[in-house]
């Protein structure tokens, strides 16, 4: 038995909960542990070859997600758990009796599970669980992307920007870095896939890449026009938005206005696609690329996404499951 040191005590006594606790202890309550530690599991080493042995699946498993949650670099994340108590029980750790996991430790096995492409599974394995629940419908999809920020300085060590990024033009303004592309279920607003790409790749290109093929209507803004004869031997509903400009020209008249009615029911059927972006830009603060290269950072959004879509149906998940002692 662990014994508990006295941060740990004074912590337990303290009378009120943080914001902080109260959503690591909704997170320990509804990620599918035991399905995602069996992922990981045969690929992760049982014993070291020299020095002490590997640090427990589990516990890596709940720091690697607590880096997505709080968009901690891997030495914020060690000094994370050298301060804040609740990260450490979160994680199954205890100050004055285990080894707290320093930063190669946590840089190691984020590139184990990009090694094995773990990203992508364990989006898939989220998303059998939600199915089980009956919280992922997939009659039809919402198609989306937004671009993330990287570094456009070449102040560094090799004075250049990273070559997998890219320049593009959103309206007026110039904006460096990649695209994340998602499906996007239109009956719960959860992700269903993902892909990345450099930010000069247009939309339209990546629709086909993001259905998952039992959808019968797909949703999308006018960036993806065109993408019905991009796919003509699918059967399926296009529910593409006009261009503004399109419509703004037109004379008055009631067909002007009847179809202004209608592009505002299909944006606010494409509105439940902002909502996966809004939880990992404004929730988990992920606005900026933090690795180099498109595969590294198209495995973080993968897990970003997979964990935003817990959070979304959190509460339902809550309900459908006892909470653990």
């Amino acid at each position: 038995m662990k014994q508990s040191s006295f941060a740990s005590l004074n912590f337990a006594t303290k009378k009120k909960q943080t914001r902080r606790e109260v959503f690591l202890a909704e997170m320990e309550q509804v990620v599918p542990w035991n399905e995602l530690e069996a992922l990981v599991e045969p690929h992760y080493p049982t014993e070291g070859r020299r020095g002490r042995q590997p640090m427990g699946l589990s516990t890596m498993l709940r720091i690697h997600f607590m880096q997505q949650w709080y968009a901690l670099s891997d030495p914020a994340m060690e000094d994370a758990l050298y301060e804040i108590e609740s990260m450490r029980r979160f994680a199954g750790l205890e100050l004055n009796e285990d080894a707290i996991p320093d930063e190669t430790t946590i840089l190691k096995f984020r590139r184990l599970l990009e090694q094995h492409q773990l990203a992508q599974r364990i989006l898939d394995t989220v998303n059998a669980h939600l199915g089980q629940k009956q919280l992922l419908l997939r009659q039809g999809t919402i198609v989306d992307a937004t671009i993330i920020h990287a570094p456009s300085s070449t102040k560094n060590q090799e004075r250049t920007r990273d070559p997998e990024m890219h320049q593009t033009k959103k309206g007026n303004q110039y904006y460096f870095g990649m695209k994340a592309h998602i499906g996007v279920d239109l009956g719960s607003s959860l992700v269903h896939t993902v892909t990345g790409t450099a930010a000069n790749v247009a939309d339209v290109v990546e629709v086909a890449n993001l259905l998952h093929g039992k959808e019968t209507s797909v949703h999308a803004d006018a960036g993806y026009t065109g993408a019905a004869k991009r796919m003509p031997s699918r059967r399926l509903a296009w529910h593409i938005a006009r261009k503004r400009g399109a419509i703004k020209a037109m004379k008055p008249s009631r067909y002007k206005r009847a179809l202004q009615k209608l592009e505002k029911l299909k944006s606010q059927i494409r509105a439940h696609v902002e909502h996966p972006f809004r939880v990992i830009k404004r929730q988990f603060g992920y606005v900026k690329v933090r690795y180099k290269g498109l595969a590294k950072n198209t495995a973080q959004i993968k897990t970003l996404f997979a964990l935003s879509n817990l959070w979304m149906v959190r509460r339902q998940l809550m309900a459908m499951t006892p909470a653990r002692a």
